[in-house]
């Protein structure tokens, strides 16, 4: 079986790991603020912190923005729960804006119509690796005093030009924040892993407070102090910390980022080369002005039986997916804030025929070319 996504560990991130395993350290040390830097100098942006996961970036991020009951903040329907769940987990109501058929990602032209006077966030999704339009959301934050919140879960690497200008995702050039993920099909891995990258020194703050518990031991920020073993909680944070032998794994990872993007893009050209010119098949689509670091590569089998195709991909070994169900048909969305089947007509659309194929930087050649060779065989002389 070829999965859909794994990672790719070798001596030298076992060894770093194994170094760590040996070290004074395993929870919050040293190596978690060296990964931190890392992650902050490779994309350009002033602060970074790590955390345990995607999803507690997401919530921290939300938290550190302020979001709360009587707010909206928007997202895409097409991107995993988490995107949507931060914003339910302050109070908020999460609202979402259809997806751009070309790019799958959020459409500010849909953000627009969904603006009302309690919208007071937004959420782009980078999905599947390639950079939402930066600029037009930008904008319209900033014309509606809104805190945007880049989710790059899948998107470390990639890159987007405005006005001939590149920018990495995670700098924070367009955003307040921006968080990552490092669950072991991404692009690099710390086992579980997130990170939260800003340039506000004062959200740097509020995350760092909120990462672990709410407490400080910092004798400048604490309103008493009875002596050296003192601490405070001055917020209801959580227990979001990582270790130190996770981020001794995540260094390692981040020093191969850029061969590991190469490659994905390297599969990601032979698919489309061979899969193109197939009337039955839609490729993914990459605007000229941004650098897709592809997390997945989405097929979408048109004028077929996606559930026949699926399993026919199965039997042949391949773990095909599908990326993702749209949340407004999640029964808790559909049951607690009312939306349904045909509230995002692209979005929907879109996932009744996509598939997503093996894209992984441990791939062969021979790999890529079976994977091929499936497809183009599953699909010939199949009809709906």
């Amino acid at each position: 079986m070829i999965p859909y996504g794994r990672q790719k560990i070798d001596n030298e991130d076992i060894q770093a790991v194994c170094e760590v395993l040996r070290s004074d350290w395993l929870t919050q040390g040293p190596t978690v603020v060296d990964f931190e830097n890392a992650v902050s100098e490779y994309c350009g942006a002033r602060y970074a912190v790590a955390v345990a996961n995607g999803t507690a970036a997401l919530h921290l991020a939300a938290l550190a923005a302020g979001f709360s009951s009587d707010d909206e903040v928007i997202t895409s329907p097409i991107t995993f729960v988490a995107s949507a769940n931060c914003i339910a987990y302050t109070g908020a109501r999460p609202v979402f804006a259809d997806i751009n058929s070309q790019t799958y990602c959020i459409d500010p032209e849909e953000i627009q119509s969904k603006l009302t006077p309690a919208t007071r966030g937004l959420i782009p999704v980078h999905f599947s690796g390639r950079p939402c339009d930066m600029q037009a959301i930008a904008d319209l934050a900033l014309e509606h005093n809104l805190v945007v919140i880049e989710d790059a879960a899948h998107a470390i690497g990639a890159s987007y030009e405005i006005n001939g200008k590149s920018y990495k995702v995670g700098c924070c050039a367009h955003s307040e924040m921006t968080i990552f993920s490092f669950h072991p099909v991404k692009h690099i891995t710390t086992g579980e892993g997130g990170m939260i990258t800003t340039n506000s020194e004062d959200l740097y703050k509020k995350l760092l407070l909120l990462r672990s518990h709410g407490i400080t031991k910092d004798p400048v920020k604490m309103i008493r102090n009875d002596g050296p073993w003192y601490y405070e909680q001055q917020n209801l944070g959580f227990n979001y910390r990582i270790t130190d032998f996770q981020c001794a794994l995540g260094l390692s990872q981040l020093r191969k980022i850029d061969t590991f993007v190469d490659r994905r893009r390297e599969i990601v050209a032979a698919y489309n080369e061979r899969f193109s010119n197939n009337i039955k098949l839609l490729i993914p689509f990459e605007h000229i002005s941004t650098v897709s670091s592809w997390h997945l590569y989405l097929l979408q089998f048109k004028n077929l039986d996606r559930l026949e195709v699926f399993n026919a991909l199965r039997e042949k070994g391949l773990g095909v997916n599908v990326h993702y169900i749209p949340v407004n048909l999640q029964p808790y969305y559909v049951d607690h804030f009312g939306y349904g089947a045909g509230d995002f007509p692209k979005a929907e659309e879109y996932y009744s025929r996509v598939i997503t194929l093996p894209l992984f930087p441990a791939m062969t050649d021979e790999d890529v070319d079976y994977v091929i060779s499936a497809v183009l065989d599953t699909v010939r002389g199949m009809t709906r």
